[in-house]
């Protein structure tokens, strides 16, 4: 099932997609279910899928694509965690996952424009396999962990280098608004199946500049969700994003800066393209 989140002249809600139409699965719930993130954390989501078939039908050509959780309480990002993005860096590999967060306000949907600041020239992005979890918990075990995953989506952590490097702490650099991207859809994990060698691929332009594949992952999925419930508790709708691959603009010389009028594409095989314009902040 591809799981996507949508607003029309009526209001946002989240459905399926089915061919050329789409589920209003949310047009079904309650207001604490209008999101797909409050579907998940209400325990509305599998009676509302279970009432599918009378979910009005509506074309996907109608709808403007928002990112497929809308209200994740948490957005975890993983650093340095594909072999080939270490080497180019120059850096060590990590012993426990380099951990970072975004805040809601920051992504945007499937064809919607990134955003690039006007407070830096230095704009990169950043392709990633993100995981979608269905079911929370704490101190969960790394043979139990997928037991908790809803799905996969695709995540371009847009990064803003000078900022990203004030500090030690990211931050400031993966929190300009509108500055990264979610989608198309998640995927969920029956229909995704194992997390493998699946390939990712970046492109500006139509240039391909990251092609790697998931088997490069330093810490694969079980590990962090291990890692991450040990000190936080993970709740339906929160977000892991793995990390990027090697391909990166920060490390290419000269520098493969993001700019107004640049589209990114980041495909993951299984899950699809998310496609971005990018736009000058007014």
């Amino acid at each position: 099932m591809h799981l996507i989140s949508f607003t029309t002249a009526t209001g946002a809600s989240w459905g399926f997609a089915e061919g050329s139409k789409i589920r209003d699965v949310g047009a079904l719930a309650s207001p604490a279910a209008r999101t797909l993130g409050g579907a998940l954390r209400s325990g509305e989501y599998e009676t509302l899928l279970g009432h599918a078939d009378t979910a009005p039908a509506i074309d996907l050509a109608a709808v403007e694509a928002l990112p497929p959780i809308t209200d994740a309480g948490k957005i975890i990002c993983i650093g340095l965690n594909y072999a080939d993005h270490i080497a180019e860096m120059n850096r060590p590999t990590p012993k426990r996952p380099v951990i970072f967060s975004r805040f809601n306000d920051t992504l945007v949907g499937h064809e919607q424009p990134l955003v690039a600041p006007l407070a830096s020239e230095q704009f990169d992005y950043e392709g990633e396999f993100c995981v979608v979890i269905g079911r929370g918990g704490r101190r969960i075990a790394p043979d139990r962990a997928l037991d908790h995953v809803l799905g996969y989506t695709i995540m371009n952590d847009g990064s803003v280098r000078d900022y990203q490097r004030h500090t030690h702490q990211f931050t400031p650099g993966k929190n300009f608004p509108r500055s990264g991207a979610l989608g198309p859809a998640i995927v969920t994990k029956d229909e995704f199946g194992a997390v493998a060698s699946q390939r990712i691929t970046t492109r500006i332009n139509g240039d391909t500049v990251q092609d790697s594949t998931a088997d490069q992952l330093v810490f694969d999925v079980a590990e962090l969700i291990a890692y991450c419930s040990e000190w936080t508790e993970l709740s339906p709708g929160d977000l892991i994003a793995t990390g990027t691959p090697g391909g990166v603009g920060d490390g290419f010389d000269p520098k493969l800066w993001l700019h107004p009028g640049d589209t990114v594409e980041v495909t993951i095989e299984g899950i699809g393209t998310l496609s971005n314009p990018v736009a000058a902040e007014v």
